[in-house]
């Protein structure tokens, strides 16, 4: 009882004053009056404004609606749910989650939908809506609010139940807004509401926009141009949605307000230059020359496959806006890139996320990703979940990272499916182009202190690890690796080989080689190797590469 007493203790303490006050306010709120008052179409001046918009970035397909009947199939999360007739809107099949894909509307956008076929699943959720919690959440409000009038927008629908639908959400969202959250969901709201000022053209909508976007930017986009809550799936999301804002406000006249447009563009230039730094160009080697592909990024934090846009569309988006990466170097973010010829390393020493909104942090601190020849090597295998289960605290463990585990304890005390009790703090003790220190008290109350430091030379990178604090401390030093390497690693004496990468350890008691399941988007996985070296207080890690003999190149 009282090591969860502590427990939440240690969570609550670093929650804003706002965020208490919120909370309990719509739980005392929410009792004495239901949300649905606002369901209702309420009566709105005019028809909505149809929106100039230039081309953003198309949807996979995620639904099939099947000609000449009533069936219609949803697929998010790489799970598949029909409905015969009427859709459930608050099916729970397969988590929350997938439900808020369902209310998100993003399907509108795919590029084998007809008019027709997006008309007839806005009305089949108006006509519903009585009887959709899920999807009178202000998140969904959010994402749907801006999904709908992008769709009104390009096949210029004008619709008075829609458009009454559209105004009654927002007067909800706008009693709803996510100010116990902040965060990611806070913005989010901010972008909806200016989509909805612009559309109803309503003063009411803008200002609050004006208001939460001027905040929320200054708050949220760091100096480096990273988001606070250091996942690259949300930079990618947020940065989207951004530059969806520049396009609303770059293209439609309806408020004369070139603050907030400026604000807004500065920010999407700072985030792209972000994105830029992180994101490793993918080579292909043709004779003897090496030409950069697709960048891809590492799943840092909360991040999986196929959720957000991939940098690559992300980079044409802006040039079709207009918007050019800024000029950056990567610091309050906490992450580090370095290269040495063939090879880029991207290491982690910032701190888990913003105090009151670590909701999609790991306990991953001085975990890094490595590439050769582009292609990467040892990964962060990322996330499959958001249910708050056994997987979920697996893949936000420390033992889940490349990073030292001190005996079977947490760096970070991540818990629930997004909470985060005490917190490792990093001190930076020195840096330059090509050798960072770091120590973290992830550890401190157990007396242990880890330093690490990478020093990145012509031929490998040298990790040296140590547990200050205690004679003989044990600790875990993890690698996992991408799933191509498969069968293809051998451990030997004091060494792991595989398609020429080779790595030295000086201090291990003991090494293993085992296999893990990596993530391969949500809900599915795919075997990978994955090496646990146990030591004594202090070790000494070499990566040495072969590019000609690595097969990376293929």
């Amino acid at each position: 009882m009282l090591n969860q007493l502590g427990l939440y203790y240690r969570t609550i303490k670093h929650l804003k004053p706002i965020q208490i006050r919120y909370r309990l306010w719509y739980m005392f709120r929410n009792k004495t009056r239901k949300l649905i008052g606002h369901s209702c179409p309420l009566s709105i001046p005019k028809l909505g404004n149809r929106l100039n918009l230039e081309e953003d970035i198309s949807k996979p397909a995620t639904c099939n609606l099947q000609p000449f009947s009533t069936k219609v199939s949803f697929t998010f999360l790489n799970l598949t749910q029909s409905f015969e007739g009427n859709i459930n809107w608050n099916t729970r099949t397969y988590g929350k989650l997938w439900v808020y894909n369902l209310n998100y509307f993003d399907y509108l956008h795919q590029t084998d939908i007809s008019k027709e076929e997006g008309l007839k699943l806005i009305r089949g959720f108006i006509h519903q809506v009585k009887e959709n919690n899920e999807g009178l959440e202000p998140y969904p409000i959010s994402l749907r609010g801006i999904n709908w009038i992008k769709f009104l927008s390009k096949h210029d629908i004008e619709d008075k139940e829609i458009d009454s639908s559209l105004y009654s959400q927002y007067q909800i969202l706008l009693d709803n807004l996510e100010y116990h959250l902040l965060g990611n969901h806070l913005l989010e709201n901010g972008c909806s509401l200016l989509f909805g000022a612009y559309y109803l053209q309503d003063q009411e909508l803008y200002n609050k926009a004006k208001e939460i976007l001027s905040e929320e930017l200054e708050e949220q986009i760091l100096n480096d141009g990273g988001h606070f809550e250091r996942s690259t799936m949300y930079h990618c999301i947020l940065l989207e949605r951004l530059m969806d804002c520049h396009n609303v406000m770059s293209h439609n006249d309806a408020f004369e307000d070139t603050d907030l447009e400026q604000k807004v563009k500065e920010k999407v230039k700072l985030m792209l230059g972000w994105l830029a730094k992180v994101s490793v160009d993918r080579r292909q080697t043709t004779g003897d020359k090496t030409a950069p592909n697709e960048p891809q990024l590492p799943l840092l934090n909360d991040a999986a496959k196929g959720i957000g846009s991939e940098p690559v569309e992300l980079f044409d988006y802006a040039d079709r806006l207009g918007l050019e990466a800024g000029k950056v170097e990567l610091g309050q973010s906490g992450y580090r890139r370095y290269s040495s010829g063939n090879i880029d390393i991207i290491c982690d020493v910032g701190r888990v996320g913003p105090d009151y909104q670590p909701g999609h942090a790991h306990s991953d601190t001085f975990s890094f990703v490595l590439y050769v020849d582009g292609k990467p090597v040892i990964i962060d295998p990322g996330i499959s979940t958001y249910e708050n289960n056994d997987q979920r605290q697996l893949e936000r463990s420390t033992n889940f990272h490349n990073t030292v585990q001190y005996g079977d304890k947490e760096q970070s005390e991540v818990w629930s499916a997004f909470r985060v009790g005490r917190r490792a703090q990093v001190e930076i003790k020195a840096e330059d182009q090509k050798k960072l220190t770091a120590s973290h008290n992830g550890y401190q109350p157990w007396g242990i202190t880890h330093e690490r430091e990478w020093t990145v030379k012509e031929d490998h990178i040298y990790i040296r690890d140590r547990l200050i604090g205690k004679e003989g401390a044990t600790g875990k030093f993890y690698l996992h690796f991408h799933p191509l390497f498969l069968g293809e690693i051998l451990v030997q004496d004091n060494s792991i080989q595989t398609k020429g990468i080779k790595v030295e350890v000086e201090g291990a008691v003991d090494i293993r080689k085992y296999n893990y399941d990596c993530p391969d988007g949500y809900n599915q996985y795919i075997k990978a190797p994955k090496i646990k070296v146990t030591f004594f207080n202090h070790l000494i890690t070499k990566i040495f590469w072969n590019t000609e003999t690595t097969g990376l190149k293929k």
